[in-house]
């Protein structure tokens, strides 16, 4: 088998969920090995505890529990810093620093840290204290209003989180391993400031880039990928099934016409000609409304038409496809038993062999992680006994 690309690096992450979580998911897959610092048990409290199958089920991880308001607590967080590569935290910006884990304390106690703040908006400017999700993300980056309507007009719910996944926790990973790597070369740390909203803008780069220097105001229908062509769309099948077409390039679009048997001479030369798209998008609404979604995926998939069914999650887990490619995998959790799970998919990573062992999150690693760390039993047994550590 071969080894892990990121076997022995250390990454301490104090998030729960969002792109914190995912980015030490996706350094988990790749083999570092996470240590995740959540809050001490308290009466009353609320606490955040992502189900079984979340993050990958947490595998590649050890958990301790800190007050990092107690002395002991704070000063129990700077020691595992102290013996860590990476430190990833989703605190509102400032709260680290007042907590006494931020990055000017940390990397004064360890210069070579790669320090990961993530956050919705960024560690600066107006907005950089407002709370906010997924979808207020997508919102401000542009992403919703380029983005299909509703019968009312307004923007479609996505169907991912994409702001949380790529725009920060995709964007973090690879951060940190940018840093990982240029650490390799000059032995210094880097303090990395993750904004949501700065991914989100970076994934819209093709439509801002447009805009900046053509003036084009970008939005649904407006260009080939955003519904302006029939030939780019979603079409009800017989079944009430769905099928996307994205037949872009003229000889896969030329393929399209022959196999849905549309009129060549009318259409043929007609691809980008905008006054024919309505009879063209009304052409194709009819002929896919007269087959399955199955019959046309299996007509049109090998045609070199750019066609492909829209599944369900249940479909894709079982399509043959991803199963040769080997997406779905097996794990063992301490009290939920044999569960499925995707695999390692990230190009790069290793699979294993044998199911995937997940951790038991109503337990922690705090002992042993602490003494890794240089404390003593007896400063484990205070820490424990005052609260500040669980």
């Amino acid at each position: 088998m071969s080894s892990d690309l990121l076997a022995g690096v250390s990454v301490l992450d104090f998030g729960t969920v969002g792109p914190a979580a995912r980015a030490s998911a996706i350094l988990a897959d790749y083999g570092a090995t996470i240590t995740k610092v959540g809050a001490v048990p308290r009466s009353g409290a609320v606490t955040i505890t992502p189900p079984a199958f979340a993050y990958s089920g947490g595998r590649g991880t050890r958990r301790v529990q800190l007050d990092l308001k107690a002395d002991k607590g704070r000063a129990a967080a700077q020691a595992l810093a102290a013996a860590s590569d990476v430190v990833i935290e989703s605190f509102r910006p400032g709260v680290a620093d007042r907590l006494g884990i931020g990055w000017n304390e940390l990397s004064t106690q360890n210069p070579r840290l790669v320090y990961c703040s993530t956050s919705g908006y960024g560690q600066n400017g107006p907005a950089s204290q407002r709370a906010g999700h997924d979808l207020n993300y997508l919102a401000v980056g542009g992403f919703l209003d380029c983005s299909g309507r509703r019968d009312d007009g307004g923007p479609a719910l996505p169907g991912a989180t994409v702001a949380d996944i790529a725009a920060g926790g995709m964007q973090a990973a690879m951060a940190i391993m940018a840093a990982l790597i240029g650490r390799g070369n000059t032995g210094e740390g880097r303090y990395l400031d993750v904004s949501i909203v700065d991914g989100v803008v970076a994934m819209m780069s093709l439509y801002v880039d447009e805009y900046l220097v053509t003036g084009t105001e970008p939005g649904p229908g407006h260009n080939v990928l955003t519904g302006r062509y029939a030939w780019y769309g979603i079409y009800r099948c017989a079944d009430d099934g769905w099928i996307s077409v994205g037949a872009i390039e003229p000889r896969f679009y030329a393929n399209l016409l022959r196999e849905l048997d549309l009129d060549s001479e009318r259409f043929g030369s007609a691809q980008y000609e905008d006054e024919a798209q309505d009879d063209l998008r009304a052409a194709m609404t009819k002929v896919f409304a007269t087959r399955s979604r199955g019959d046309w995926a299996g007509q049109l998939g090998d045609a070199d038409c750019c066609v492909a069914p829209v599944m369900t999650i249940p479909e894709m887990t079982i399509d043959p496809h991803v199963e040769a490619r080997g997406l779905v995998g097996r794990a063992v959790h301490p009290t939920d038993g044999d569960l499925a799970q995707l695999d390692r998919i990230w190009a790069g990573t290793v699979r294993r062999d044998a199911p995937e062992s997940l951790p038991d999150t109503s337990s922690t690693d705090t002992a042993e992680l602490l003494a890794d760390a240089g404390w003593t039993g007896t400063e484990i047994t205070a820490a424990i006994a005052e609260g500040a550590a669980a």
